[in-house]
């Protein structure tokens, strides 16, 4: 017989694994290693992934899994079945191998021209600026929801008179050229 309606009672607080253990930083998910990113799947699956994450089921690659597709160990991603290239190729779900309309996160060959690109335009900064754009980029890491309402309120103007990685490049490129020293960077708190 099964028990229908509500719970009996609602837990107090929400159960973390590992509670009474101390983790190894240097571990992957530890603080100087986290998890990557869920990437190349579909919705549901990362719900799946996350939800493995948050209650200490997940379990990392060692070495790269081989792919059902090609038969390359290409697969760098835990729980995942097809490598990224197969899965963009095909427009399916890396995980289930199921076609889907939209695909969550970003690819890691996205993310590396991102960093390449970012790499170039700091390269001729001064070090007073490339700090204050590190120090603004990791305090939009910290906190998501609050780097979302910066972009939406405008904040970004008011620290940086450019809103793309490209128009910063330029802007550094330019003042170097003309030795310009001098950039119109406001400070807000």
């Amino acid at each position: 017989m099964s028990r229908q309606g509500p719970p009996k009672h609602l837990n107090r607080y929400a159960w973390k694994p590992n509670a009474g253990r101390k983790i190894n930083e240097t571990e992957p998910g530890g603080k100087f290693r986290p998890l990557s990113d869920v990437t190349g799947v579909c919705r549901r699956c990362k719900e799946q992934i996350e939800w493995k994450r948050n209650y200490g089921k997940y379990k990392t690659l060692t070495e790269p899994a081989k792919c059902q597709r090609c038969s390359k160990r290409a697969v760098r991603h835990a729980y995942h079945n097809l490598c990224s290239g197969c899965a963009r190729d095909q427009n399916v779900c890396s995980k289930c191998c199921c076609r889907v309309d939209q695909i969550v996160g970003r690819d890691s060959s996205e993310v590396e021209a991102e960093k390449k690109m970012f790499e170039e335009a700091i390269k001729n900064a001064r070090e007073r600026d490339k700090r204050t754009l590190l120090r603004a980029m990791n305090k939009g890491k910290s906190k998501e929801p609050a780097k979302t309402e910066a972009c939406k309120e405008g904040k970004v103007g008011e620290l940086f008179p450019v809103t793309t990685l490209e128009e910063y490049a330029d802007l550094s490129k330019d003042d170097q050229d003309n030795g310009d020293g001098d950039h119109d960077f406001k400070i807000c708190n």
